[in-house]
């Protein structure tokens, strides 16, 4: 088994402590901003339901989250339920569905408790009219009581209210109001009950400390025999594996992990691959190439490179495959056909016109047809030596003709 170098082991053992830490941090270290206020049982924020929907739990009431559609209330059973429709998200309040209303109503007539909150959610509640409060609005109002319901009894509240009750009806009783308009109000629809509240002020995790607000919650969810679902669906939260890493900075770990692996990447990458040259494209074909040779050596006019460079091939081919010495191969183009004839036993007298003609264009200027046919004979006695080399018997019945 390979070993870790060094530098490697150190540097996984730093980026482990490094990660172990960054995951660690952000499970256990609470999320200090408060910038969330959707009133829902998963913010432990200012505006969050959380610490009312624990309460609920710890004094008897049977609570849940309810996070599927709303036409699935028909499964539940409604004259032992109680629907806290909290500030619907302004996303699902825009949605044009048609019958909005439906399956609340429905829900309603089989004898079930709605409490809800806000000015957006009259869309969704038979008979609700709500408008902006026509007073001066502040952060907090302090309402006065009305009557003996069991709503007013709950006491002085303190509660934002920056919307009223506007319907006119012998059926709405008011229980709470601030200055002149109404803002906790209750009405029956068939065998049930809806509750509307201005603000979700009484229940979120700041309002739920004063003691009315707390009387507001309990009176207004029913007994504990009751089972309150908080509805969760109207928030745009959906019941998925992730659900459970709802509140968590879990994207600020994911962005760390991955800031980690990138400089692990650009660190050691490029230092751990192979070393070797880049593959550099050609810029052109063979045949370009030859193309291009031949037209620069034709516009310098460079014939003489051409049958110098025939010439050296042959003699070349003479001291490598013909055996040829080379102080031979040196000397005068006659003692070259000669000792040509000697060892291959064959007439060399057009081998040795060539050879002087080849010669003799070092100091003339051949034109470029006469060069190329000068080129041709000498590559020609090149072929024709090497066909002897490779077939000897051929050869030597030739030279018995001859003889």
């Amino acid at each position: 088994m390979k070993k870790v170098s060094g530098d490697w082991k150190y540097l996984l053992i730093f980026s482990g402590v490094v990660l172990l830490l960054i995951i660690v941090t952000g499970i256990l270290a609470p999320d200090r901003a408060d910038r969330d206020p959707i009133p829902t049982t998963w913010n432990s924020g200012a505006a969050g339901a959380k610490a009312a929907y624990l309460l609920l739990g710890q004094l008897g009431y049977n609570e849940a989250r309810w996070e599927r559609p709303e036409a699935e209330l028909a499964t539940i059973d409604a004259a032992q339920a109680t629907l806290v429709l909290a500030e619907p998200s302004p996303s699902f309040a825009a949605l044009t569905d048609k019958n909005r209303q439906q399956p609340f109503r429905d829900f309603l007539a089989r004898g079930g408790r709605i409490v809800a909150t806000g000015a957006t959610i009259a869309i969704f509640l038979p008979g609700a009219k709500v408008a902006p409060a026509d007073r001066l609005y502040t952060d907090l109002c302090f309402t006065s009581p009305q009557g003996p319901d069991p709503l007013a009894r709950a006491g002085e509240l303190e509660m934002a209210a920056p919307y009223q009750w506007t319907r006119d009806d012998p059926s709405v009783r008011i229980a709470q109001r601030c200055g002149d308009g109404a803002v906790v109000v209750s009405y029956s629809v068939g065998r049930g009950e809806v509750i509307w509240w201005a603000s979700p002020t009484p229940l979120t995790n700041q309002g739920l400390h004063q003691d009315g607000n707390l009387r507001l919650l309990l009176a207004s969810v029913g007994g504990p025999d009751h089972t309150v679902y908080f509805d969760e669906y109207m928030h745009g939260i959906n019941q998925s594996p992730w659900t459970a890493a709802h509140g968590t900075p879990l994207t600020g770990i994911i962005a760390q992990t991955c800031c980690v692996a990138a400089l692990l990447l650009f660190s050691f990458a490029r230092g751990s691959g192979p070393h070797r040259a880049l593959v550099q494209p050609p810029r052109a074909s063979p045949l370009e190439f030859v193309e291009s040779m031949g037209a620069l050596y034709a516009k310098a006019g460079a014939s003489r490179v051409a049958i110098a460079a025939a010439e050296r091939r042959l003699t070349e081919f003479l001291a490598h495959e013909g055996g040829i010495p080379t102080e031979t191969l040196r000397s005068s183009p006659s003692a070259i056909a000669a000792a040509v004839q000697v060892r291959f036993g064959c007439d060399t007298t057009a081998l040795a016109a060539d050879l002087e003609a080849a010669r003799q264009s070092e100091y003339d200027s051949p034109s470029p047809a006469a060069a190329l046919a000068q080129v041709r004979r000498l590559d020609q006695h090149i072929a024709t030596l090497t066909d002897m080399i490779r077939n000897p018997q051929h050869n030597i019945h030739r030279n018995q003709r001859i003889a």
